[in-house]
């Protein structure tokens, strides 16, 4: 069900989102390179690793890159 819940997540950043991001950004020049569909599995696995690392040491999602902290 989660797998199924991120590759939603992602479509729907991919497709529907008007705000970009660097996350979409980098999942929109993986799909030029790979195809939409495997750029969507990758940016569901990337989904999944920060929102893992986010509940693990407790830090919040940057929209923008410029927002980052220093030791990201």
């Amino acid at each position: 069900m989660m797998r199924t819940l991120l590759y939603d997540a992602a479509q729907v950043l991919l497709n529907r989102v008007a705000k970009w991001s660097w996350l979409k950004a980098w999942a929109m020049s993986v799909a030029k390179r790979r195809g939409l569909q495997k750029a969507m599995v990758a940016l569901a696995r990337r989904l999944a690793v920060i929102m893992h690392r986010m509940w693990s040491d407790g830090t919040e999602f940057c929209w923008s890159r410029e927002k980052l902290p220093a030791s990201a």
